[in-house]
């Protein structure tokens, strides 16, 4: 797939965000659709950054890619207490939802592929929800170049126990628009950026749910 691809489609998303930014925050939408991989990344970082606080995290810069409305940043700021946290997303209608969550959290313009930040300055760097949308191999050496040795990724994305006609049109090329990818697959992709894989597993839905989504989290060797 050719850069102009890539970009006419991030655009196309942006465009699209920037519009539903207000209806993103219902209650009913978080609540089922999005807070459960949330609430993975959360424990993920209390789990592998916390102090003998357990309200605290040793994590001292964390981002959130794709942060959209902030949702999860402002939790990551709240509830884990870290010195910094960034929210980064594209989309202007998105970051202006943000803007009135918190004033707390760092929020930034900028794509995954090329995050506003020097070589090792972060300490984890998380995105739920968004991964489709990336081009992964980039988003993940991105990502990568951004954590210092020892930081850790933990990147949720759609992923179904069985095949979905529609997501299978959308993934037919692999890094296509909206690709979703296996747990192999991710696992190469982890395995290729350079991280060491020290998680994966299904996000906890109730049973009911129709959503199906991974989590993995991987390491940067020190």
């Amino acid at each position: 797939m050719t850069t102009t691809q890539r970009r006419g489609f991030n655009d196309t998303v942006t465009r699209f965000w920037s519009f539903a930014a207000p209806a993103y925050d219902q209650r009913c939408l978080q609540r089922w659709v999005y807070r459960p991989a949330q609430d993975e990344v959360i424990a993920q970082l209390r789990q592998r950054g916390s102090t003998d606080d357990d309200s605290c995290s040793s994590r001292a810069r964390i981002a959130d890619i794709a942060c959209g409305t902030g949702i999860l940043a402002d939790r990551i700021q709240r509830e884990l207490l870290p010195d910094e946290v960034y929210g980064i997303d594209m989309s202007e209608g998105m970051l202006a939802q943000a803007r009135k969550r918190s004033d707390r959290v760092r929020w930034m313009s900028a794509p995954a592929e090329e995050l506003p930040f020097e070589d090792g300055f972060l300490d984890a760097v998380v995105t739920t929800s968004a991964f489709h949308f990336f081009d992964q191999p980039a988003a993940l050496a991105e990502f990568h170049r951004v954590l210092a040795p020892g930081g850790i990724v933990a990147v949720t994305t759609i992923s179904p126990r069985q095949p979905i006609p529609v997501l299978q049109a959308l993934s037919a090329a692999v890094w296509s628009p909206a690709h979703n990818p296996s747990e192999s697959e991710l696992l190469a992709l982890f395995a290729g950026a350079g991280f060491t894989v020290a998680d994966q597993h299904r996000v906890r839905r109730p049973i009911w749910t129709p959503i199906s989504d991974l989590i993995t989290v991987g390491v940067k060797p020190a």
